[in-house]
């Protein structure tokens, strides 16, 4: 009797361990964003995550049949939160890049964007390529695709002082001091900065090209390939069904 119970016992623990350490199907993702970045990702006046990418993600979130979590951290924190397994994935209008691709993973593109130089209203000088900024004081997001671009096409080739060119954790507060006169410009993401136009007052877009942006997509660790394969099945199912056309005439204005 004293040995089958020691065997029931025995059987009851391996099955609780098996529950335990056994695979199982995620039902919540952690997804890291930066909500400085309006109109893609920002918090609203109630405190709430909004925007373009926040929309999308929970949209996902309900074709994949799971709940998204948003955490705010810094831009520049981001792909290596997603690389250390701190957070389950990342959307905040990443472009593709090779630095990036090195560590982490990307989906499938969901929006094409451009970027843009922003300046005060009362800037006069006329703005006809990117070169033409490395006159002024120049700044942009640490850790963006602007970052490199600027860097490697005006900083490292001579044509902007490194100590005319300043990086900002936040790009909201990048534009705040274009506005205040800190700096002279402001390169960022086009919609964004015309958000900032229309929102904070006193500023202008210069110039809008495609420079460092492009297809944006959103970010995995590596290697995590069911979750890529269930990603790229919901945004591609959203943007088939026009889902995605209809955010962007929401958030894109």
């Amino acid at each position: 009797m004293k040995n089958v119970s020691k065997i029931l016992v025995l059987a009851l623990v391996l099955v609780v361990l098996l529950t335990a350490c056994g695979p199982k199907e995620a039902d919540k993702l952690t997804v890291g964003t930066s909500a400085d970045f309006p109109p893609f990702e920002y918090v609203d006046e109630n405190g709430e995550f909004a925007g373009f990418d926040i929309d999308l993600i929970h949209k996902i979130g309900e074709v994949m049949g799971v709940e998204i979590e948003i955490v705010d951290m810094p831009f520049d924190s981001l792909v290596a939160s997603v690389q250390e397994g701190k957070i389950d994935m990342s959307v905040a209008a990443y472009n593709y890049s090779e630095e990036r691709d090195e560590v982490v993973d990307f989906t499938d593109f969901y929006y094409y964007a451009m970027d843009g130089f922003l300046v005060k209203e009362d800037f006069a000088t006329e703005i006809t390529a990117p070169e033409d900024i490395a006159d002024f004081i120049v700044g942009c997001q640490t850790g963006s695709t602007q970052n490199a671009y600027i860097q490697e096409n005006l900083v490292d080739t001579g044509l902007l002082p490194e100590e005319n060119f300043f990086t900002y954790e936040r790009v909201d507060q990048a534009a705040l001091d274009v506005k205040a006169g800190r700096i002279d410009v402001l390169m960022a993401e086009a919609a964004v900065i015309g958000s900032f136009e229309k929102e904070m007052g006193g500023l202008k877009i210069a110039y809008t090209a495609e420079m460092s942006s492009g297809p944006m997509a959103m970010i995995i660790p590596e290697g995590a390939t069911d979750l890529q394969t269930q990603l790229n099945a919901a945004i591609n199912e959203l943007l088939d069904s026009g889902y995605v056309d209809e955010l962007a005439a929401k958030w894109m204005k």
